[in-house]
């Protein structure tokens, strides 16, 4: 649905240049929701702005749909931008104007008779949850409400592609989880391919089918969302799956282990698996569980734990190889002592 060829976008300064997006090449398939994480001034949210249009790349190409963007005169980029949906961390609501007009602009805009723009207004204020909210004004909206409003303007002209840069970083835990699942409803019901800019791995792990980290203008990895949180390749990835999957253990903790501190993963069906209880049948050790967790990323559970393993140094040693024959990641946090 989107292909990015070589994309780069370099801005003038007073000091010279300054390069937002360097170099980067992207697939988004049709259909999916697709996560581009990384921290402020990573360049995410200038790629995302550069996929239509609003910022005009300096180099490269942008496919949306079969189409060469950047091939578009003025005329044909403002049609194609009618199946090219964004919403904002700002919302960007008129103030002046119900919540029935804002949705009601775009559809205006685009010459829809106004019958069939009153009928489009109540559908999509039905699909995000404002069908009681129409005739308020947005001051008179929580920050959930103000940014559903603005999904449904977003959504007027039936798009092909949603673009969300930030969409959920002014809203508290609670409502973040609300609007992902209207996104996930959207994406699911609607069929729209979805691309989403973030610096939270949390909203990534939560809706993404893929996703991309971006750092200094480039994308460093990415992949299939569970591939990245099970097997990070570079330290920046690791950083931010920290952040969802700490499992940091007190100083104090560790300095009262005695024996083999291991960290296991397990991942897909293995997380089900009795793998730990069939080695401490087979072996002579004994464990302790000092910290656990089940993720479920796209449906499909990541299992990490933190076990002191006590007894025999040798013993210990063959219960680590057996896990070790068993499950991709065993990581040795702590020798015997």
């Amino acid at each position: 649905m989107i292909v990015i060829k070589e994309l780069s976008k370099i801005y003038k300064a007073k000091t010279g240049h300054v390069i937002g997006v360097d170099k980067v090449n992207l697939e988004v398939h049709k259909g999916e929701i697709y996560g581009i994480v990384g921290y402020s001034g990573a360049g995410k949210s200038s790629l995302i702005r550069c996929m239509n249009i609003l910022e005009r790349p300096t180099s490269g190409k942008v496919i949306v749909d079969g189409v060469d963007l950047l091939r578009l005169s003025p005329k044909g980029l403002r049609k194609a931008r009618q199946s090219i949906g964004m919403i904002f961390q700002g919302f960007y609501l008129a103030s002046a104007k119900t919540v029935f007009d804002n949705v009601a602009f775009a559809l205006k805009a685009a010459g829809i008779p106004t019958e069939k723009r009153k009928k489009r207004v109540l559908e999509l204020l039905k699909l995000v949850g404002l069908s009681d909210k129409a005739e308020q004004y947005p001051a008179q909206l929580s920050g959930g409400q103000k940014q559903r409003v603005s999904i449904a303007r977003a959504l007027a002209n039936n798009p092909k592609v949603l673009l969300c840069d930030e969409a959920t970083s002014a809203l508290d835990p609670s409502t973040t989880k609300s609007i992902l699942a209207l996104l996930k409803k959207i994406n699911h019901e609607l069929g729209i391919t979805i691309v989403l800019i973030t610096h939270e791995m949390e909203v990534v792990k939560e809706i993404c089918d893929r996703c991309a980290v971006m750092q200094d203008g480039k994308i460093i990895e990415q992949g299939a969302t569970y591939e990245i949180f099970s097997n990070p390749k570079e330290e920046l990835t690791k950083q931010f799956i920290d952040t969802v999957l700490n499992f940091d253990l007190p100083k104090q903790l560790l300095e009262q282990c005695k024996g083999m501190i291991l960290q296991l993963q397990f991942r897909g069906d293995l997380a089900s698996d009795p793998i730990v209880s069939d080695m401490l049948q087979a072996h002579k050790v004994s464990a302790n569980i000092l910290h656990g967790k089940v993720e479920y990323i796209k449906e499909k559970p990541l299992g990490i734990f933190i076990m002191e393993l006590l007894g025999d140094l040798d013993e210990m040693e063959r219960a680590r190889r057996y896990v070790e024959e068993r499950l991709q990641q065993v990581e040795v946090i702590q020798h015997a002592r």
